[in-house]
């Protein structure tokens, strides 16, 4: 799996996650669409119920829509959606 800047930068909402690694166990398993996104959180239809997901004790598995799975720890996606799109990302590869 190859991230690069657009990814991170690539609107969320709407897209298939899974989350994989937490401090949370809660968290672990969970898996849905993405359907609102804030700040410090995501908020997933997850067994047709909504579920918040804290961004940064999470790693998620982001399902593009070509079918690519990408990996991306929630540390990276902090920060609203429209400012995430604007800030330059650290290149961390």
């Amino acid at each position: 799996m190859k991230i690069t800047p657009a990814i991170v930068q690539h609107e969320l909402i709407g897209l298939n996650v899974k989350i994989v690694k937490s401090t949370n166990r809660n968290y672990i398993g969970a898996a849905g669409k993405v359907i609102d996104e804030t700040r410090n959180t995501l908020i997933i239809r997850h067994a047709n119920t909504e579920k918040t997901i804290i961004k940064n004790v999470a790693v998620f598995h982001f399902t593009m829509p070509d079918g690519t799975i990408v990996e991306i720890n929630g540390n990276t996606i902090l920060g609203r959606s429209e400012d995430r799109l604007k800030r330059r990302p650290k290149r961390r590869w």
